[in-house]
């Protein structure tokens, strides 16, 4: 910004309600030379209109879903068509709520824009999540149930069957999310699920891209990749796993040249950077300089594969708001899911910028 940009700025942070002839007589300027310094600001995304609302420095909105997560672990394999014993845990889930955890406790300032049920999962959702993050932007609504999501696993870990109520979502619309549009666009970072409806989803991208505030989407399963749409552009950050991008493509990735091919056609779309994960595969990422594939980071012992996604994009995310390199920003999620599978725990409580950083320096 120039000297006169720079003193708009500071004039705006002492008082945004200021009328423009008030800026412009303390800035001893004329009143259409401030609103042309006024409308370049607003195109650049240092204010937001009216009142000139201040981008809040470092802060991620995830918009999506937030529910209470029930796991029931099996005490031997799995049989069919007959009770099984099991123990149960509950915990908070929701792809949004968890990548905001992960973040609010790697020290990001963090949003939250969800909805649900004025019910007891919501006050369970409210009480945990609210140390790592804002909550406000979350309306309980009578009409509306929590959503829920049921998960069974094998004793070594593996998830052989999940269900979810997720119906509420639905309710995610344009309009529910425009009621808080400031929150969007003084956002350093947005994060969206697609737990959303499509037209949702369309909407933030749309925003992130003619704002230009950084984006990630999340797909959350194979069939929610339908709602996004072909024109990937505005996305900053697309991370998804191969079923995800084989039904996105309509194509078959079953080799290492398949999977290359399939980053630069979503890159194609329009997509800033690119991620598939693999699983035990690792993960192949690119973007318009280069694409890569790396390796899984092996662990000892396996014990919840639930949020390991999670963690793996919001490790990606962290790393990208602290302008890390593109190979560390990959390694980051790495080693956040590695620890995360070795956790029962959705979100590692250990989990500090500082711990993953010393974590990342020891495995890699």
């Amino acid at each position: 910004m120039n000297k006169k940009e720079q003193e708009v700025i500071a004039l705006i942070k002492k008082n945004p309600y200021l009328s423009q002839q008030e800026m412009a007589d303390s800035l001893k300027m004329s009143r259409p030379s401030l609103a042309n310094l006024i409308s370049g600001l607003i195109r650049q995304g240092k204010i937001a209109g009216r009142a000139y609302i201040l981008p809040e420095e470092g802060t991620v909105v995830c918009i999506g879903g937030a529910n209470v997560d029930r796991k029931f672990w099996l005490d031997k394999a799995a049989q069919m068509g007959t009770s099984n014993p099991a123990k149960v845990s509950v915990s908070i889930g929701g792809v949004a709520r968890n990548v905001g955890e992960n973040l609010g406790r790697m020290g990001h300032r963090v949003k939250l824009m969800s909805i649900a049920g004025n019910d007891q999962e919501w006050k369970l959702i409210e009480e945990n999540s609210s140390p790592f993050m804002d909550t406000d932007l979350t309306i309980p609504h009578n009409e509306f149930s929590t959503g829920t999501y049921t998960a069974i696993l094998e004793p070594d870990g593996e998830m052989i069957l999940a269900m979810a109520d997720m119906a509420i979502y639905d309710s995610l619309t344009v309009d529910y999310v425009k009621r808080n549009e400031p929150a969007l666009l003084t956002a350093a970072f947005l994060v969206i699920d697609l737990n959303c409806p499509k037209e949702t989803v369309q909407y933030v991208r749309e925003l992130a891209k003619a704002r230009d505030i950084p984006l990630a989407v999340i797909p959350v399963s194979t069939p929610k990749i339908d709602r996004l749409e072909k024109d990937l552009s505005g996305i900053t950050w697309l991370i998804l796993n191969r079923g995800e991008a084989e039904r996105f493509l309509d194509i078959t990735i079953d080799s290492e040249e398949t999977w290359q091919d399939a980053i630069t056609r979503l890159l194609e779309h329009g997509a800033g950077n690119v991620v598939i994960t693999g699983g035990k595969d690792g993960a192949m990422a690119g973007n318009r300089e280069q694409v890569s594939q790396f390796s899984a980071i092996s662990v000892p012992e396996l014990l919840d594969v639930t949020g390991a996604g999670d963690a793996f994009s919001s490790g990606i995310i962290h790393s990208y708001l602290k302008g890390h390199p593109f190979e560390k920003i990959i390694q980051t999620g790495l080693v956040n899911a590695a620890k995360t599978l070795q956790s029962e725990a959705t979100v590692r409580t250990e989990l500090s910028a500082m711990q993953l950083q010393n974590e990342l320096e020891e495995l890699i």
